[in-house]
């Protein structure tokens, strides 16, 4: 990989922007440049984990663009028996009828499957997409929910890692702007149980690893 983006593994409760922010701040210091530009390729979460491409300098940055397009592979561990306003273990949760039937692993299975190939997905209130201008998040946070149109995604595949109600492992590998909190309500949803995203890690974007990434407390300018 060019040595001007370098492989961050973003802790949980780090945004995006924390994480862009600490390399700056080193790469500053170790280079002298003050106004040195950085920059992410694809939010993640502060509740989710994992691969972030950061670009150092005006060059690098112009190109963060080509790695936001390729595809991403996430784990993620639902919750199943409730559903939360964020679609994520952030939000507020509300517990579903206990005594609703626990589906098993054909079932369960059979639900994953059928979210394989191309179909529309609408993005939720509480997400960094703009929308006449707005963040929705911004929107979101005022108690305003308004309409959004769905994209076309596509989920390459999906992958059973384990399962043990009410937590349900997954391995995803999708197109760029899917959203895997959605995914997990809707597949909540179909097994009429509900469900929300309770932890989520990016392990791939394309060809690059997150087994090849750094914290970006341990990141320095001679990282290889």
């Amino acid at each position: 990989m060019d040595s001007n983006f370098i492989l961050i593994d973003k802790p949980k409760e780090w945004t995006s922007h924390d994480a862009v922010a600490k390399i700056r701040g080193i790469a500053r210091k170790e280079t002298g440049i003050k106004k040195i530009k950085v920059g992410h390729a694809g939010t993640l979460d502060p509740f989710a984990t994992g691969l972030l491409i950061i670009g150092i300098g005006r060059d690098a940055t112009k190109r963060l663009d080509e790695f936001k397009a390729m595809r991403k592979t996430y784990v993620a561990t639902l919750k199943l028996g409730a559903t939360s306003d964020t679609q994520d273990s952030d939000g507020v949760i509300t517990t579903q009828d206990s005594d609703s039937t626990k589906p098993d692993n054909k079932l369960v299975w059979d639900v994953l499957k059928s979210f394989t190939g191309k179909q529309l997905q609408t993005p939720p209130m509480y997400s960094a997409k703009k929308v006449g201008g707005k963040k929705l998040y911004d929107l979101a946070r005022k108690g305003i929910e308004i309409e959004r149109q769905p994209s076309e995604i596509e989920i390459y595949n999906i992958k059973l890692l384990d399962y043990s109600y009410p937590d349900l492992k997954i391995e995803v590998d999708c197109s760029t702007g899917t959203y895997i909190r959605t995914l997990a309500h809707d597949i909540g949803d179909k097994l009429d149980t509900g469900a929300y995203c309770d932890e989520l890690r990016r392990t791939r974007i394309g060809e690059y690893d997150v087994k090849n990434a750094v914290s970006p407390e341990r990141f320095s300018t001679e990282t290889p």
